[in-house]
């Protein structure tokens, strides 16, 4: 579902309307992150491997088929599903921001659940912020980066930009296939 400038808008807005959807609903996002990693998989699969009830996993199956981030594979029974690749570039309305709609991104908020960390994260600085937050992430797990500069950077706490890194690690090695074994914070003092 990569975006280019080629396409009529009516059709951009749609797509953005749908990946919004994602964005909000974290729920959602679990689901279509699930597709994503698995491939394909059957309303079953999903009831099983996300403990849904069985009308919510086909309401939510059948919205995100209905908003085209996700494919009938199969249309024989059981059908499958597949999740469609997203890369969304969305600027802030001031254009001082830009920031990309990914899988991991919609990993990341599907999380929000789950992880106090990343909730608290997107109540004070939004999904913007998260996106942002993502990108210093995986700058740090490749070592361009540490916490610090990171806090300085977005003039938050070093705990603030501590605690988010450490929450957004495990999306990052899922997504971006970066070892266990980068060095973290190599600057003197790199404990919070």
């Amino acid at each position: 579902m990569s975006r280019t400038s080629n396409r009529a808008d009516g059709d951009i807005v749609r797509d953005f309307l749908s990946v919004a959807d994602l964005l909000e609903e974290p729920q959602l996002a679990q689901l279509y992150t699930y597709l994503t990693q698995e491939g394909e998989a059957t309303v079953q699969d999903v009831i099983e491997d996300l403990d849904l009830a069985q009308g919510t996993a086909y309401s939510y199956v059948n919205r995100l088929v209905d908003t085209g981030v996700v494919d009938v594979t199969d249309e024989e029974q059981p059908r499958q599903y597949a999740a469609r690749e997203i890369d969304l570039t969305v600027t802030t309305a001031a254009g001082d921001r830009e920031y990309t709609i990914t899988p991991a991104l919609i990993d990341a908020v599907g999380r929000r659940e789950t992880n106090a960390d990343i909730d608290t994260y997107i109540d004070r600085h939004g999904v913007a912020g998260l996106a942002t937050a993502l990108t210093y992430a995986v700058a740090r797990e490749r070592g361009e980066v540490t916490h610090r500069l990171m806090a300085e950077d977005l003039d938050i706490s070093p705990l603030a930009a501590e605690m988010i890194l450490q929450a957004l690690r495990p999306v990052v090695h899922e997504h971006y296939g970066i070892g266990e074994d980068v060095r973290h914070d190599t600057e003197e003092g790199a404990n919070v």
